[in-house]
């Protein structure tokens, strides 16, 4: 709900949080109400004050994500489509479309069934669109093949120019370009999403944060529904054997790395009057992700010569597609910033972003682990998708994170053996890495996240905090 104060002020209220959006005139507090209703987005248009005003509210409204669009009326004061944003910075804009063009749906696009719902959308789209009627559903789907528009209106059920030209802002549907004779899926956009399969960019895109509006991350969504499984699997049934007893000497010293194995656990809170040193850092990243080789081999069967590198840890097809981002905020000898590791050099370089995106990025590592204060060092992990996917169909995406999960674990050992805290994070924000690097989010993008530095002296940092997304 909007909140009017009496000196101007309105605020958006929702699940007990509030948003300040900022003063306004009397004559726009007096037109709040209306956005319950729905306003027109052409009336910001205007060139009035008063629509400035209030078109300025919706802006603000829709950069916090509580804005939905509807898109036309049917009879009985029906809604057609309802447009949901699913990114901060989403508007709804059209674009043009002519007689001429011939249009066909994007591979990465779906329908499917949302409560009693239908709901049209896609990894690479800004925004989801829910169909409130199901002949415009059953128009759309005939857009499986391509279409010429002057042909489609004539379609039983067109759904509109307008309807297409949003889809086609939000990469839902393509236009296929005059004479392409190379097929529908290299056409639809840059070679990095040739390589890419329908159901590895919807888990990438859907499994992290910035591209879409779904909750994420220790929510409980079954607490009231399912009783928790248990934390140990009840035992098979059957006679069994005890390996306690088949160890040669269970009582032995256990070797060095068995007792690292053993010492290894989550540290959320940090020392910030010891921060990590340059020279720890170096150290680290020297023993868990330097190159250490590189060769070229030609492919089994012909075909161009292919380019590797070893590393410390393994990687699947030795793909080695993983990158390290490091945001710190707290190392003896390094600046303050964004900086990616060179692994072949052994090498920072400084990324130039605002100080807002750096803090954000904190901040969001702070909350998930449920520490007292942000990381000294935030490690990104990124992959180069394409390193992976140009090779295997299918499970590229299960092999990307299988290499983050190994290197995580690699950090672990690393930073228990040199005496550091670290501690794996679940979740990651796509959208905002694209913006501190000028990335796109298909091209590399964050898969993992790892908060490392000098734990602070509490007892047992094992047990995570209810609710939030570190891992343990």
């Amino acid at each position: 709900m909007l909140d009017v104060q009496a000196d101007g002020s309105i605020a958006a209220r929702f699940e007990g949080f509030s948003v300040g959006l900022g003063k306004f005139s009397p004559a726009i507090r007096s037109r709040v109400q209306e956005l319950r209703t729905g306003l027109p987005l052409a009336s910001f248009a205007s060139g009035r004050a008063a629509d400035k005003e209030i078109g300025l509210l919706v802006q603000r409204l829709a950069r916090t994500g509580l804005l939905e669009y509807r898109f036309g009326r049917a009879r009985a004061d029906k809604d057609q489509v309802v447009i949901e944003p699913q990114i901060p910075d989403y508007w709804p804009r059209t674009s043009k479309l002519g007689n001429s063009d011939v249009i066909v749906l994007s591979r990465f696009a779906y329908l499917r069934r949302r409560g009693t719902e239908m709901v049209l959308e896609s990894p690479r789209a800004g925004a989801l669109f829910r169909i409130c009627d199901p002949k415009i559903a059953a128009a759309l789907a005939v857009l499986s093949t391509p279409q010429k528009i002057s042909k489609f209106r004539l379609a039983p059920g067109f759904p509109g120019v307008e309807l297409l030209a949003l889809l086609l802002d939000c990469q839902i549907l393509f236009k296929v370009e005059a004479g392409n004779s190379d097929g529908l899926r290299p056409s639809e956009g840059d070679d990095d999403l040739v390589m890419w399969d329908f159901q590895d960019l919807l888990f990438h895109a859907r499994s992290t944060e910035g591209r879409q509006a779904n909750p994420l991350g220790g929510l409980y969504p079954y607490a009231g529904l399912i009783p928790p499984p248990p934390a140990v699997r009840p035992p098979w049934p059957g006679e069994q054997i005890d390996l306690h007893k088949a160890e040669a000497s269970p009582t032995q010293t256990p070797s060095p790395f068995a007792t690292l194995l053993n010492e290894r656990h989550s540290t959320r809170d940090f020392d910030e009057g010891r921060p990590i040193t340059l020279a720890e850092l170096a150290r680290l990243l020297h023993y868990t992700a330097r190159v250490k080789s590189k060769w070229t081999s030609g492919m089994e069967d012909g075909g161009p010569e292919v380019s590797y590198a070893t590393r410390p840890y393994p990687s699947g097809g030795a793909a080695y597609e993983l990158e390290l981002y490091l945001t710190v905020a707290n190392c003896q000898g390094l600046a303050r910033g964004f900086y990616h590791y060179d692994a072949d050099r052994h090498a920072l370089t400084p990324i130039a972003v605002r100080m807002q995106e750096l803090d954000a990025q904190l901040r969001a590592a702070e909350s998930a682990m449920g520490a007292s204060g942000a990381p000294q060092i935030l490690i990104t992990i990124a992959a180069r998708f394409g390193r992976v996917s140009w090779k295997y169909s299918s499970v590229a995406y299960s092999l990307i994170l299988k290499d983050v999960g190994v290197l995580i674990q690699t950090l672990y050992l690393m930073a228990a053996d040199m005496g550091l805290g670290g501690c794996a994070i679940g979740t990651n924000n796509i959208d905002l890495f694209a913006k501190m690097t000028g990335l796109e989010f298909h091209v590399e993008g964050p898969v993992g996240q790892f908060a490392l530095g000098r734990g602070r002296e509490l007892g047992s940092a094992d047990e995570p905090p209810q609710g939030q997304s570190a891992l343990d």
